[in-house]
């Protein structure tokens, strides 16, 4: 257990620290500190369980020291020591929910009983703390995990929920997402769950034994935190653990977080918070900590259409007009909106590809995937020099996305003519129509005759008329089928008609055809 002394007079520090220390009760002494400046950054670095400080100081009060310390770590117990027995200093230690006061000269056995007294009070609060966590069974966290991602769980299991949220709930809570970087390259598939294993270990011990938070092991090498823990200290432990496993482990971690809240319903959009945060990841590099999405939006005054702006971008971008693209670019970058940083800028591509991104999934489309984009290319933005180099590598970007989406889409309709061909083969046999194939295939005839001229440079009836002919040919090489028969059979009702559609694409009759063939 931990305990901060605090004094500004080096004698009574001394003499505290030795009285401390000869105490037969488990403690250690973390820091001592000659002004509440001083004491708050050794707080800021450690886990501090105990403070034991004087009133009176100079500068910052003891008073407005425990203030700042409570709002770093609210579950710190403070005593106050001091040379007068003044009842506003008392009333004022309660108000700030001081664990106790002592009165100079202190008698030995007066604060060692007030140190145990605390020591038992604080093991006692950790007792709760892992009465709490064990509560967090395995089918809780996966059950909670589910509520994350479907808040709407139904009622029976949201009041199970509630009732082992509610400790986390009553100082207010935050959630985090820890995601390990870069397993799948430089983990071996063979060795990946060993090593996910450790790295597990790794974070529930550095959780443990920095109070961040309950650790919930979630899917894909992620963690969940819920923490209570104040956002000022919660930012720098979240930030000590990424440097400890970077400097522990050949990958690196990027955490996600969210706002704090005391309800379920804002533990919910926390979560979600630190999603879009972690999502970020694509833009903004591995290895660090980001912040909630709603502290990602720009500064700058950004084009207040930008939306709409996006919307016509991706329009461009899904027809293959550059022209289109570059205008949008020039807009969304005018020269006259305020992007005086690079960290501006930054934002505002933040916002862009994340509008692009969701507008791209309701197609069934993935920006990141699609681009290929790793960490290390976004960090290229911050080594431009002007706005008009950030402006050319967004520009390739864009333009490689609208390229490789058109190539697609030439794909899938490429696979849909031949589909189509494969239709008419099928059933050459049967009075087939343009119609008849719209409809099978979920289009107007319209749109599917335009989409097959476009596809083969071939009008739809062409093709038809083409094929059956073929088919005919193929049916004209049995002697033993009628002609009357074999133009029933691929769809002409009337003998007269067929004869003069075979001339017309072979240059002779179905008769003269079987003659030139010796059929």
């Amino acid at each position: 257990m931990n305990i901060l002394l605090v004094d500004d007079e080096a004698i009574d520090l001394e003499w505290l620290r030795r009285r401390v220390v000869s105490s037969d009760l488990a403690l250690q002494v973390i820091g001592t500190a000659n002004s509440g400046f001083s004491a708050l950054k050794i707080l800021e670095s450690e886990h501090v369980d105990i403070i034991l400080s004087d009133i009176r100081m100079p500068i910052m009060s003891g008073m407005e020291f425990a203030r700042k310390a409570k709002e770093l770590n609210p579950q710190v117990q403070i005593v106050f020591i001091s040379g007068h027995e003044d009842f506003g200093y008392a009333k004022e230690a309660l108000q700030i929910n001081a664990s106790g006061y002592l009165l100079k000269p202190v008698d030995d056995a007066e604060l060692y009983d007030m140190l145990a007294s605390l020591c038992d009070k604080v093991e006692k609060e950790r007792e709760q703390n892992r009465s709490v966590a064990e509560a967090m069974s395995l089918v809780n966290q996966e059950l909670l995990l589910r509520w994350f991602n479907d808040p709407t769980l139904g009622e029976a299991m949201e009041q199970h929920i509630r009732e082992f949220l509610a400790p986390h709930l009553q100082l207010g809570t935050a959630a985090a997402i820890i995601e390990t970087d870069d397993l799948e390259w430089k983990i071996p598939e063979e060795e990946r769950r060993t090593f996910i294993t450790k790295i597990s270990i790794f974070i529930e011990q550095f959780a443990m034994e920095k109070g961040i938070g309950t650790l919930i092991i979630s899917h894909d090498a992620r963690f969940v935190v819920l923490s209570a823990v104040q956002e000022d200290r919660f930012t720098a432990l979240l930030e000590e653990l990424i440097q400890a496993v970077r400097q522990a482990f050949p990958v690196t971690v990027t955490i996600g977080t969210g706002i704090y809240g005391n309800e379920m319903r804002q533990l919910h959009k926390s979560y979600r918070q630190a999603q879009a945060a972690l999502s970020a990841k694509w833009l903004l590099g591995k290895n660090r900590l980001i912040k909630d999405g709603s502290k990602l939006s720009p500064t700058g005054a950004f084009a207040t259409n930008l939306e709409v702006i996006v919307e016509q971008m991706l329009a461009a971008i899904l027809e293959y007009d550059l022209v289109a693209i570059d205008d949008c670019l020039l807009k969304l970058f005018n020269r006259h909106v305020s992007l005086s940083q690079k960290s501006d800028i930054y934002d505002l591509i933040i916002r862009i590809t994340s509008k692009l991104h969701a507008d791209l999934l309701q197609q069934n489309e993935n920006l990141y995937e699609l681009l290929k984009w790793e960490s290390h290319q976004p960090a290229v933005l911050f080594q431009f020099e002007t706005m008009d180099d950030i402006l050319s590598w967004l520009r390739r970007r864009f333009f490689e996305l609208s390229e490789l989406l058109y190539v697609k889409n030439q794909k899938q309709k490429r696979k849909l003519v031949e589909e189509i061909m494969k239709y008419i083969d099928e059933r050459l046999e049967y009075r087939v129509t343009l119609k008849e194939v719209a409809v099978n295939f979920d289009f107007t005839p319209n749109y599917l005759g335009h989409l097959f001229k476009e596809e083969t440079g071939t009008l739809f009836s062409d093709f038809l008329n083409e094929r059956r002919m073929n088919r005919v040919c193929e049916l004209l090489a049995d002697p033993t089928l009628k002609i009357y028969e074999i133009a029933n059979r691929v769809g002409y009702k009337n003998i007269i008609y067929f004869n003069r559609q075979f001339k017309q694409s072979t240059g002779m009759t179905p008769g003269e055809y079987r003659k030139k063939h010796k059929i």
